[in-house]
């Protein structure tokens, strides 16, 4: 797993990119699943979609959590809609009924390399991972939480 310590702003969501996909390419992935909170807009049946309009700033954006997948059978993505109770707190997901997806673009699409990558390219990428601080999470390396006795 591999979780950014931040996404604060534009050149955190770029770094965490940039270091996803070198991931992908250092450790010869074969399949990479993201899983983010966005705001989404579809375009309206028989419109074109607008792209000058960021889904942020859109009146009828929608707020969820998008699971996106690729793997060398190809991109597959899953939207679930956020409830919010009435004061704004997280009370569940909807049912995931989007339109039909054709493309995905943005910083977070395209991670997995296209390509079967050579050992000389993987051995670049995790250099280039070292220089930047960047490691790897070993499972069961995760410190845990000890229960205090009563």
């Amino acid at each position: 797993m591999f979780m950014p310590e931040s996404l604060s702003d534009e050149k955190a969501k770029d770094d965490f990119a940039t270091n996803a996909r070198l991931m992908c390419i250092a450790y010869a992935a074969t399949s990479v699943v993201m899983a983010l909170e966005a705001w989404v807009k579809y375009a309206k049946p028989g419109e074109k979609f607008d792209e000058t309009e960021p889904p942020s700033e859109a009146f009828d954006r929608q707020e969820v959590v998008v699971l996106m997948g690729e793997s060398n059978k190809g991109p597959k993505q899953k939207f679930l809609p956020i409830i919010r109770s009435g004061n704004g707190k997280f009370f569940g997901f909807g049912e995931s009924d989007p339109p039909s997806i054709d493309q995905m673009k943005g910083r977070f699409a395209q991670i997995l390399p296209s390509k079967v990558i050579d050992d000389a390219t993987r051995d670049l990428a995790k250099a280039m991972l070292k220089v930047k601080g960047v490691k790897r999470t070993v499972p069961g390396a995760t410190p845990r939480l000890s229960r205090r006795r009563r």
